[in-house]
């Protein structure tokens, strides 16, 4: 066996405090974002609840136009849309409908993007309001609407009726004026003009 053994205490590793690191760790990173802001730290701002657009996106005011573009030309007249918030400019419609529905745009206007959450008798009401609505558009078509348009379509009936009358009429007396041309041909002695026709 080896020598000494067992008698001498092997703990040769150093102690750490734990505690006390940690207590150190968090002292630098508070001064680190001093230092970092030139300010001490505050709680993170507190942004409206996204809500409902109030105006209409305007997509095609410059569908099909050209427009010259020179190095003085604005941006806001470049080619594209325009964002005025973020002031970017997006080259076609459906990137400029994610860049205004996007988190950049609703930071930049004031809100997050989380949503209030709706209560049930906001539910309610948005039921009973839109159960009103559909109401009010079956009695508008109701029957006045309903008896225009069969009135239209017995118009169309009619003139329909009319028109094959007359096709009839016509053909019935084209027939006749062909038979007397082949009995004016046949007192004649022509026998049908060269046509295939067998005389009577």
């Amino acid at each position: 066996m080896a020598s000494g053994s067992g008698t001498k205490n092997m703990d040769f590793r150093r102690k750490w405090d734990k505690d006390e690191y940690e207590q150190l760790a968090q002292k630098r990173l508070t001064e680190e974002r001093e230092k970092k802001d030139g300010k001490p730290v505050q709680p993170p701002v507190k942004r409206e609840l996204l809500r409902h657009r109030d105006y209409k996106v305007d997509l095609e005011s410059k569908l099909g136009k050209t427009i010259v573009i020179t190095k003085t030309t604005p941006q806001s007249e470049m080619g594209g849309y325009y964002c005025n918030v973020c002031d970017c400019v997006v080259k076609d419609s459906i990137n400029f409908l994610d860049h205004i529905n996007g988190k950049k745009h609703q930071r930049n206007l004031g809100m997050s993007m989380r949503v209030e959450r709706s209560t049930l008798d906001q539910v309610k009401k948005r039921f009973e309001v839109n159960k009103k609505k559909m109401e009010e558009k079956q009695k508008d078509y109701d029957f006045e609407e309903r008896m225009k348009e069969l009135r239209e379509e017995e118009e169309k009936a009619r003139a329909y009726k009319k028109e094959k009358q007359k096709e009839k009429k016509r053909k019935a007396e084209e027939d006749l004026i062909f038979e007397d041309d082949d009995e004016m041909a046949a007192v004649m002695g022509f026998s049908g003009f060269g046509s295939s026709k067998k005389s009577h």
